[in-house]
């Protein structure tokens, strides 16, 4: 009785093993630098067929959409594209999904929501304003939400499907100066394992990634030399993360392997919280 219960569990046997992903439909918000290029990128590798998002630099999203489709050209199938949408707005999340289906002929199977905001200010409590507030909690926190309730009922059920959403190391360092961008991604950690309960039967999974201090233009946005270098000595292993340190264990959650992993905050920050 063991034995066929794991034979159960196994994926496959079309799937190539080097590419666990083959022709998987991903969507990766904010996919056109920084981490989420990385995770785009990395998915392409393992098989997937990507939509890279992006909110305003088409020209940046195009060079990911490219540098995918280089590696096994094809005019007529290409294995990446892009789309633009605002996470923060329905109906563009709904047409984000709606292109994905429609471009690649089947159901999307993982949604990884890297799209995100900072406060380059690094502002207190105290000093943040209203504005930038709203802005940070309409994208990370608004952004996930929608992208959630869109992949609750559109991701491919049965097996395989993947939900993915990106939060930060912040929420368990509660570092000072970052109350409003911490404060958005807490909210998504705790999202996220809601919704895992929340799919229970479809064999779905929601999970998070949390980074640590990753050498982005984002993270260097608002930072002095002096900060910078302190983010690197308090981390145990004497640096900053870099994207490719975050792109495989998002790469791992996609696929079949990472099927018991569910409703989990994985921190990736090479133990600095």
């Amino acid at each position: 009785m063991a034995s066929e219960t794991v034979a159960t569990n196994q994926a496959p046997a079309s799937l190539n093993p080097s590419h666990p992903l083959q022709d998987r439909v991903a969507i990766v918000t904010g996919s056109s630098r920084g981490i989420g290029r990385a995770i785009a990128l990395h998915l392409a590798t393992l098989g997937a067929r990507v939509v890279v998002n992006y909110t305003s630099n088409a020209s940046q999203a195009e060079l990911v959409a490219t540098q995918i489709n280089s590696i096994n050209p094809n005019i007529t199938n290409p294995r990446a594209i892009t789309v633009q949408a605002d996470v923060s707005e329905p109906t563009q999340i709904k047409s984000l999904f709606d292109v994905a289906e429609q471009t690649f002929n089947s159901p999307v199977h993982i949604l990884v929501n890297s799209a995100a905001v900072s406060d380059p200010n690094r502002s207190s409590i105290a000093t943040t304003s209203l504005e930038d507030f709203d802005k940070i909690f309409s994208v990370n926190t608004r952004g996930a939400f929608l992208c959630c309730k869109e992949a609750a009922n559109r991701i491919k059920r049965g097996g395989g499907g993947r939900v993915i959403l990106l939060s930060t190391s912040l929420v368990a360092s509660l570092k000072p100066r970052s109350g409003s961008y911490t404060a958005s991604k807490a909210a998504v950690e705790a999202m996220v394992k809601i919704l895992a309960k929340e799919l229970k039967g479809t064999r779905i999974t929601a999970n998070c990634v949390a980074p640590g201090a990753v050498a982005t233009e984002m993270f260097f946005a608002g930072r002095s030399e002096d900060d910078v270098q302190r983010s690197i000595d308090e981390c145990p292993m004497g640096r900053l993360g870099e994207t490719q340190d975050v792109a495989p264990v998002v790469g791992f959650l996609a696929t079949d392997a990472s099927e018991w992993v569910n409703g989990q905050v994985i921190r990736v920050n090479g133990g600095y919280a």
